[in-house]
């Protein structure tokens, strides 16, 4: 008996606004790093394919693969800037959590399977300080959207 392939979910992470001069990556497994696909001085974005578990016990949703990372009632994906993303000479060795559980339900719903669609994640790339987003990123620093599929 041949099993059914895991649904497929596209996400698109734009930074918005980083840090003059700061490279950024996503971070895949302990120590991959993905580039972005595109990349100027406003935005720096990134296009990643999560696969969907079972539901959790709690009827969560299951995000899988090389770029959920953390335990799967608490997936979120790494975003590296500076140092973490490769860039050597950088002053900046930092690093952000998009957690997955933030993005809204219906949006999975409608996107989930379907190749031509998105969900995009937009984050302000820069922290208080001057430099590169960190830690867990806070609500009113991200916004989630349905999107076409570049």
């Amino acid at each position: 008996m041949q099993q059914s392939a895991a649904p497929v979910l596209q996400l698109l992470l734009t930074v918005l606004a980083p840090p003059p001069g700061v490279v950024f990556a996503v971070q895949r497994g302990r120590d991959e790093l993905l580039p972005p696909y595109a990349s100027d001085v406003e935005s720096v974005a990134f296009a990643i394919t999560m696969r969907l578990g079972p539901p959790l016990v709690d009827g969560a949703f299951n995000f899988r693969g090389p770029y959920a990372q953390g335990a799967p009632a608490d997936r979120f994906i790494y975003l590296n800037s500076g140092t973490l993303a490769g860039q050597s000479a950088s002053c900046w060795e930092r690093r952000a959590k998009v957690k997955l559980a933030a993005i809204p339900r219906p949006l999975i719903e409608s996107a989930v399977g379907d190749p031509a669609c998105a969900i995009e994640a937009r984050i302000l790339g820069t922290a208080g300080d001057g430099g590169p987003v960190c830690a867990s990123i806070r609500p009113h620093a991200i916004s989630w959207r349905l999107t076409v599929k570049l």
